[in-house]
């Protein structure tokens, strides 16, 4: 990733309006910036969450608080809790996630 023409600035993510994205179950609330092809995303899932498809986008994402769960479509399985982070490549490992107990991620696409 090149990032630039982007000059410096601050995000205050609790004045961002959270959208609701409806998974298989749950929900996923999303707080949305986009710099040029840039897309950040500070993101809640409640508890029960389960997403419904298999994302092929490429991520940086980390754990800031609760239990993530990811399944890659080869069957391979991988909890991230705070402090853990994943990336993955656009259209590399499709991935599904869900969580029993509620998450909060930062993401970057």
């Amino acid at each position: 990733m090149k990032i630039s023409d982007l000059p410096f600035g601050i995000s205050d993510w609790s004045t961002l309006e959270p959208t609701p994205h409806a998974g298989e179950t749950g929900f996923a609330y999303w707080r949305t910036q986009r710099f040029g092809d840039i897309r950040v995303r500070m993101v809640e899932y409640t508890p029960g969450y389960r997403a419904d498809h298999w994302c092929v986008k490429g991520h940086i994402l980390l754990c800031l608080e609760g239990e993530l769960h990811t399944t890659l479509a080869d069957g391979r399985s991988f909890t991230l809790k705070p402090g853990i982070s994943y990336q993955v490549a656009d259209d590399a490992e499709p991935h599904l996630s869900h969580t029993e107990t509620g998450a909060k991620l930062f993401i970057v696409d």
